[in-house]
């Protein structure tokens, strides 16, 4: 007759082990694996906190914030408020963006705001009301809707206020 530990039984205690702030390494993946949502963690040197959504993948009516950079290599349909914006060729997003820098390698859909610059290579295809700071497209690329240069977020220069001292003309 076999022995076997109960199943609700005692356990060892496992010891606890802070976690580090070292870079989180991804799982590998074979050429035809369905890639899940994934984060990681800020790394060192500065990448910042990534979540790509994999191929397959569909995200819907959600609000992404506090990512540095979101890849796209399914289906997003969210807000975001980011840093930079990474979609693949058979990436999509729909819904609202405001972003510092966006590479569209597939398709855009929605209100894009794009604080610096907005690459779309020659698969990617933009549409909605698009603001940007710089644009590049590459041949063949596609831009339709609403567009304008300029994000609106550009200083006024400073006033005086009514008792602050004026120089002195001599």
């Amino acid at each position: 007759m076999a022995v076997q530990t109960p199943f609700f039984g005692k356990r060892e205690p496992e010891s606890f082990q802070r976690h580090t702030s070292a870079p989180v390494a991804p799982a590998p993946q074979t050429a035809h694996s369905a890639a899940p949502v994934t984060t990681t963690a800020a790394a060192p040197g500065g990448a910042g906190s990534k979540l790509t959504v994999g191929p397959n993948i569909k995200l819907k009516g959600v609000e992404i914030t506090d990512c540095d950079t979101l890849v796209v290599e399914g289906t997003v349909e969210a807000t975001m408020d980011s840093r930079v914006i990474q979609i693949s060729e058979e990436g999509a997003f729909r819904g609202s963006a405001e972003i510092d820098i966006a590479e569209i390698r597939g398709s855009f859909d929605g209100s894009l705001t794009v604080r610096q610059k907005l690459v779309i290579f020659s698969t990617g295809k933009v549409s909605g009301k698009i603001r940007y700071g710089k644009l590049v497209i590459e041949e063949g690329g596609q831009l339709s809707g609403e567009i304008e240069v300029g994000t609106g977020e550009r200083a006024s220069p400073p006033r005086l206020r009514q008792n602050e001292a004026r120089p002195a003309l001599a």
